[in-house]
């Protein structure tokens, strides 16, 4: 995965693709669909979402740019993959996932591994997490209609945080890079992306 996906399409941080290796993707997965761990696709997982493209995960994080004393805030846990690799580079990731079952398994499933650095939360992630805000960092594994006012509240004078934003239905989604320093926030487009819709409520 690191030799044929990642490194050839842009992930250049060594810290990225360290902590990408170290995490067993396979371990995310139900046993059915595990052969299919380092595919380099998007998987169906419950509940009618997916974990993500291995190269999405890594591109994500590295254009997040973790530092080891970072406290991260994740949108979207799912399978909570993405949080065990972004746990591997900051010192403490809240994951908030709406659907509890999903939230239960992923929770298992970081416990199982000794991901202790990962506490996952069941709420509607388009209102953070304000209990241990403000982030350093924020990774939304879903696309929003527009960035929830709630999120850019919650990231750290500069902070980054990184967002599918759907522009409009007939076009794709785009990944954006968010920065806040001081009252001012900006962003940078990355790729497009398809990721599923951000639900609230």
């Amino acid at each position: 995965m690191v030799t044929e996906q990642l490194r050839p399409h842009g992930v250049t941080d060594q810290r990225v693709l360290e902590a990408m290796a170290s995490v067993p993707r396979e371990e995310f997965l139900a046993p059915r669909m595990r052969r299919h761990a380092y595919e380099d696709r998007a998987l169906a997982i419950e509940c009618g979402q997916t974990i993500s493209q291995p190269l999405v995960v890594a591109l994500m994080i590295q254009a997040a740019a973790p530092d080891p004393g970072d406290v991260a805030l994740e949108v979207g846990t799912g399978s909570g993959y993405a949080a065990a690799v972004l746990s591997r580079m900051c010192r403490r990731v809240v994951s908030v996932e709406r659907e509890p079952a999903l939230a239960e398994h992923a929770s298992d499933t970081l416990r199982r591994l000794g991901f202790d650095g990962v506490e996952v939360a069941v709420g509607d992630g388009s209102l953070g997490w304000p209990a241990a805000a403000p982030y350093d960092l924020i990774l939304v594994a879903a696309a929003a209609r527009g960035v929830p006012p709630a999120l850019i509240d919650q990231l750290a004078d500069g902070g980054r945080m990184v967002i599918p934003v759907a522009v409009s239905v007939e076009e794709p989604q785009d990944l954006r890079v968010y920065e806040r320093r001081g009252g001012e926030v900006t962003y940078r487009s990355l790729f497009p992306v398809l990721f599923v819709p951000l639900r609230t409520g």
